[in-house]
């Protein structure tokens, strides 16, 4: 990271930010202008533009007896790799669907076995699944042989295509850039390998579930065309895909940081003035944005925050909605645990599953992770029976936190849960130790919160500083990702550097903004591209200018403090606002993983994928 001198704030923007004064940073509306929801590829009006990528060539695949899989690693998805370490991939082909010829080298020549078939699924229908591995967005090493890990998903009838993919010391949109040219070769190769095109779903976790998201938006938008075509991505096809699972998608970074000030800024105590006055106006911008963007629940009523004697807008539709979801999560914890439960405490803040039966944990959760290429960038050895880094396995929070290679504070105080509690009573006054904030009713075994903020004192205090996702410093890993591909940090949240006006920080976030990257676009621009609520919704000017996937499974952990609350709460809304099938749930007692309200990672995403292809 740059080092820059120690600054400290002028004391004159602390009279505008109490005085009231108030703004909406970002992008405005488009004006309600209504288009078609299925946006036309961007480059297929340029014709039949010529290829030069050689497709799969049939001849060089290898097999695994044990798992019945036929594979290739080493292919590189783009014409002009920006780095070909990364920018190539490896496919997992179940063996029902090929029939194979020996080459007599330890290579098979394959063609597609029509007559194949995995349960309901052929040649032909096959869903293709991609992860992407890229927690803190950092870079996706790209495979060099099989993996074990993948028979999980071709022994269900999947096509597993795992594409290596830049991280974000090249700077955003580098990593969905390299997964959209992976995609758009899989289209080019369509009716030469086994797997429907039609039914690709992506999946990932923390910055993976992020980049995931950004591939279910961002289908075919014309943003992204000059990076494609910079590194020769596959033209005239889509690079849109069916469905995305995201597991704690750190996104919506726009006004991420204002979020979190807004949801967790209250566990803060050791601010200065100024730095205090700074945490409340970015919560205040984030209760207008709330406003602007016309959110709305399944009833069609608008979500909205007011203003509110204790806290910062702690009030409104919005807030109630969002006290529910919270409630509900406690709830469906309560009805899924069959007491006596046993919890374990989680270092991070909050706590773990316990060991009950209704808590299924794969088989191999006690596995060092580190033990089998789980590096930010480790490389895969290429020999039979190793381990692919990626999502739907068993990882944990601490392993996740590892392998971003950002630092994070600790988190310290709220409530310590730990040994066993005979009854639901025993529990709920665990929770109520410090404070009563939990309010339990045995006949109908329901409970609820006192308010927002009780719940975030005891299960989400902060543990990023103010700027969680802009740091002051430019530490943060979204600052690597928002530079200019040099591997430094930049300032990019607009509604900071507009709070911070007549500062020096303020000259420091206004020069960052100005800044263009090496195609010459804007940060602001790359924000955009790196938001899903900028196709999502019409407080942005990109509301319907992508093909957006139809099916989205979202999972996160209510006692994360890596983001707020509402990030995924607003991805759910827009999503369902804007038409797509959204399966939404926010699970009790889990922290920034995989979380599951029942039963592992991998067999609720598979389970998931087989329910949208019915």
């Amino acid at each position: 990271m740059r080092k820059k001198q120690s600054m400290r704030l002028n004391r004159i923007w602390i009279s505008l930010l109490l005085s009231g004064v108030v703004f909406l940073a970002g992008c405005g509306r488009n004006g309600g202008s209504e288009v078609d929801h299925e946006i036309e590829n961007p480059e297929s009006s340029e014709g039949e533009m010529e290829n030069l990528l050689d497709k799969i060539n049939m001849s060089q695949w290898q097999y695994d007896q044990n798992t019945d899989v036929y594979w290739q690693a080493g292919i590189v998805y783009c014409e002009n790799p920006a780095d070909a370490a990364y920018e190539n991939l490896g496919i997992y082909v179940p063996g029902a669907y090929m029939s194979g010829t020996e080459n007599g080298n330890g290579t098979y020549t394959c063609e597609v076995n029509a007559s194949g078939k995995i349960g309901e699924y052929t040649a032909e229908t096959a869903p293709i699944v991609i992860p992407v591995d890229t927690p803190g967005y950092s870079a996706m090493a790209a495979p060099t042989g099989y993996a074990s890990s993948t028979s999980v998903y071709t022994d269900a009838g999947f096509i597993y295509v795992y594409a290596g993919c830049r991280g974000r010391d090249a700077g955003a949109p580098a990593g969905v850039t390299d997964l959209k040219a992976a995609i758009r070769y899989i289209r080019y190769n369509e009716g030469i390998i086994p797997g429907s095109t039609e039914r690709i779903f992506s999946f990932g976790m923390s910055g993976g579930g992020a980049q995931s998201a950004l591939l279910g938006a961002t289908g075919d938008s014309s943003l992204y065309t000059p990076y494609l075509k910079a590194i020769g991505a596959v033209s005239g096809v889509s690079d849109a895909v069916a469905g995305s699972m995201c597991w704690c998608p750190i996104t919506s970074l726009d006004y991420a940081s204002e979020a979190y000030e807004w949801n967790l800024g209250v566990t803060r105590n050791d601010l200065t003035d100024e730095m205090q006055a700074l945490s409340n106006g970015m919560a205040e911008q984030f209760a207008l944005y709330i406003n602007e963007l016309g959110l709305t629940d399944e009833n069609g009523n608008v979500l909205t925050l007011i203003a509110s004697d204790e806290g910062i807008y702690q009030a409104g539709s919005y807030y109630d909605y969002l006290k529910t979801v919270i409630e509900t999560s406690l709830n469906h914890f309560l009805q899924d645990t069959a007491f006596p439960y046993t919890a374990a405490r989680n270092e991070k803040g909050g706590f773990g599953r316990g060991d009950n039966e209704r808590f299924e944990l794969p088989d191999d959760m006690d596995v060092d992770r580190k033990q089998k290429g789980f590096g930010n960038k480790g490389d895969l050895d290429g020999e039979i029976g190793g381990e692919f880094p990626g999502p739907g396995g068993p990882a944990g929070e601490d392993d996740f936190y590892a392998r971003d290679g950002i630092e994070r504070n600790e988190t310290a105080g709220g409530v310590g849960l730990s040994g066993t509690y005979d009854t639901v009573q025993d529990y709920i006054d665990a929770l109520n130790a410090e404070t009563t904030w939990v309010v339990y009713d045995s006949s109908t075994n329901s409970a609820a919160i006192t308010s927002i903020a009780d719940f975030v004192r005891a299960f989400k205090i902060a543990s990023k500083g103010l700027g969680a996702f802009d740091a002051l410093d430019e530490s943060q890993g979204e600052n690597v990702l928002f530079g200019d591909g040099d591997g430094e940090g930049d300032h990019f949240d607009p509604v900071m550097a507009q709070l911070l006006a007549g500062s020096d920080y303020g000259a420091e976030f206004a020069g960052d903004l100005e800044r263009k990257d090496a195609l010459g676009i804007s940060v602001a621009e790359r924000v955009n591209m790196y938001n899903p609520l900028y196709y999502l919704n019409n407080f942005y000017e990109g509301y319907q200018t992508a093909n957006v996937a139809s099916y989205w499974r979202i999972r996160t952990g209510s006692n994360q403090s890596d983001t707020a609350l509402t990030t995924e709460v607003n991805l759910a809304l827009a999503l369902e606002n804007y038409g797509a099938d959204v399966d939404f749930e926010t699970v009790w007692g889990q922290a920034h993983v995989e979380a599951e309200r029942i039963g592992n990672s991998t067999d609720n995403f598979i389970t998931w994928v087989k329910e949208c292809c019915q």
